[in-house]
């Protein structure tokens, strides 16, 4: 199963998740539900080397997703979904404003 997190409040996040609707490979995980799903996804994004250029741009590093054996990706190619199209909104929420 592949852990896909993601925030209400994000567009492109939004856009990903109505293409897994149904499908039982994947699991959504909305960091601002809890608590426990924030403190999971800190964790990654702290430890994790996927996250290095989110971090240096100045995005939050959602959606991400995490494969059955460990690997972290930002990509939504890289699990077999369809990118959000550039029309204007910023592919990964910033924490600066500037994206979503």
């Amino acid at each position: 199963m592949i852990k896909m997190f993601v925030m209400q409040t994000c567009p492109y996040c939004e856009y990903v998740e109505k293409q897994v609707e149904g499908d039982s490979r994947f699991e959504v995980i909305d960091i601002g539900k809890h608590v426990h799903n924030l403190k999971q996804f800190l964790d990654l994004r702290d430890n994790c080397p996927a996250f290095d250029e989110a971090k240096k741009i100045g995005d939050v590093g959602v959606p991400c997703y995490v494969l059955e054996d460990g690997t972290v990706t930002l990509s939504s190619k890289d699990v077999g979904l369809e990118p959000m199209p550039e029309d204007g909104v910023g592919a990964s929420c910033s924490l600066d404003g500037s994206g979503c």
